[in-house]
């Protein structure tokens, strides 16, 4: 016998999708690739979700209305979202929090080293993994069966709507399913055909390490490409970011990100400075650097900073490398002594004059040196000195399914009536590229209480005589 609505996925987007068509009445049963111990895919290295308020709420202070959240996000995608679906995400992020108690989900204010987003982000206790077993346990008490260790790698469509999915010998059918088992990031094959071979020769993505899941393989995406699914999104964009070259291949997390790359410079192997590391907050401005250290040769990078920055981030994993002098800093980390003083030398040279004050965006920039620093910018001259080598890690991909407001997959144009997607599977409609924290939880909160929603209501229209029923409003829609 059919389940009612199938979920496939065990991240944040899926269990909000499981949670809802619960509550609604349905029957669900949700499908994780992962065994029990790697539950939750990336949503388990998460931390916070960025909220729309328009006074105080606990943890958060002061307001962040809807329309700077919509120009914060404009501007780390320059432009490429579509605003409808951006702004449900944002107003979704307004109320949910209060759902997500409900179901175990706690909250703290941020730690000293989270710059910058005590007013816009709601940090979770304990972290992405406390919220996922939050989520796990209010599943289990309402009966949501879960199977673990079962990828899909099929899905069966009759005339764009959803028949059953397989997980090799195994068929599962339903009245309604949601997608939402995350982007590609984790195949290293597709990752490089995406990012192919630059005018060096190099394959940029042989050199990439996985901030998340080792289980986001994309399978279902390429299923849904090849049943004629709408797509939306470069496959080369991602949430890439600067990270420790000394993080492991997968499951780094947040604890491998170098936070201080706003109050140094950055240089790549040629020890040149390639880009402005003090253009904007650096919550605005971490995803980019991945991508920026991509395009570099090696596909590596390296953080210079010196001992006045110490205490004002969070500081990584492990030690940075660290000399008395920059000479020494240099040969420590392999790069050319001339060249990388040279470059130092013209940086602290170029630097004016001012109030610094890591918490806004001070006046403290270069003049005549390129690129310029913006903001942020002191002289490297108080030893000791440290450095970073930096690698790209992915987070997520942004090729995805293209939806509308109800997290409809469509074909040809037309939205499928029982087959809907959330997450990273579709993340892409929001963020045609760039990223700022905490956006992918609410991308994922929003569209997974949505396609929930959804699925139970698809379920119930077609047990309904007529075929049609009555269409249960979504989780934004039941509160305007």
């Amino acid at each position: 016998m059919a389940v009612d609505v199938l979920v496939i996925g065990g991240g944040n987007a899926a269990l909000c999708a499981a949670l809802m068509a619960r509550e609604a009445g349905a029957s669900v049963l949700l499908l994780e690739a992962s065994p029990r111990e790697w539950r939750g895919g990336n949503t388990q290295h998460t931390r916070n979700l960025r909220c729309m308020h328009d006074a105080p709420q606990d943890v958060l202070i002061d307001a962040y209305s809807e329309e700077e959240y919509w120009q914060d996000l404009l501007k780390v995608t320059g432009g490429l979202t579509d605003e409808k679906l951006a702004r449900l995400v944002i107003r979704a992020s307004s109320d949910c929090r209060t759902w997500m108690r409900r179901h175990g989900v706690r909250f703290q204010p941020p730690l000293s080293g989270a710059l910058h987003v005590a007013r816009t982000n709601a940090f979770f206790m304990g972290g992405g993994k406390a919220l996922v077993n939050a989520y796990y346990r209010s599943a289990e008490a309402l009966g949501i069966e879960v199977l673990y260790d079962t990828p899909v790698d099929a899905i069966e469509l009759d005339d764009g709507r959803f028949v059953a999915a397989r997980s090799g010998a195994r068929r599962f059918a339903a009245h309604a399913c949601v997608l939402a088992a995350g982007g590609f990031e984790s195949n290293r094959e597709w990752l490089r055909e995406a990012w192919g071979q630059d005018a060096r020769g190099d394959w940029p993505a042989d050199n990439f390490l996985i901030r998340g899941t080792r289980f986001n393989m994309g399978v279902l995406l390429k299923a849904m490409m090849a049943s004629g699914a709408d797509m939306i999104g470069d496959p080369s964009q991602s949430h890439c970011v600067a990270i420790d070259a000394r993080a492991p291949l997968y499951d780094g997390g947040i604890c491998t990100r170098i936070d201080c790359v706003s109050l140094g410079i950055v240089m790549n192997r040629d020890a040149r400075r390639f880009y402005d590391e003090g253009e904007d907050f650096w919550p605005k401005r971490y995803a980019i650097w991945g991508r920026l250290v991509a395009q570099q040769a090696g596909q590596i990078a390296y953080s210079i900073i010196d001992a006045k920055a110490i205490g004002r981030f969070m500081p990584p994993v492990f030690p940075g490398t660290r000399a008395d002098t920059l000479a020494e800093l240099a040969g420590k980390l392999g790069l050319c002594e001339s060249t990388f003083q040279e470059t130092v030398s013209a940086y602290n040279a170029a630097c004016q004059a001012g109030r610094f004050d890591h918490t806004i965006l001070d006046d403290c920039h270069t003049s005549g040196v390129t690129p310029a620093k913006t903001h942020w910018a002191r002289p490297i001259d108080t030893p000791p000195y440290t450095g970073y080598a930096l690698r790209p890690g992915i987070t997520f991909t942004y090729l995805g399914l293209k939806v509308d407001a109800r997290a409809a997959v469509h074909f040809g144009g037309r939205p499928s009536e029982n087959l809907f997607v959330a997450g990273e599977m579709m993340a892409g409609n929001v963020l045609g590229k760039g990223y700022t924290a905490g956006v992918g939880m609410s991308i994922g909160t929003a569209f997974g209480r949505i396609a929930g929603t959804e699925a139970a209501a698809a379920k119930a229209a077609r047990h309904r005589p007529d075929g049609t029923g009555t269409r249960l409003p979504t989780p934004l829609e039941a509160t305007t």
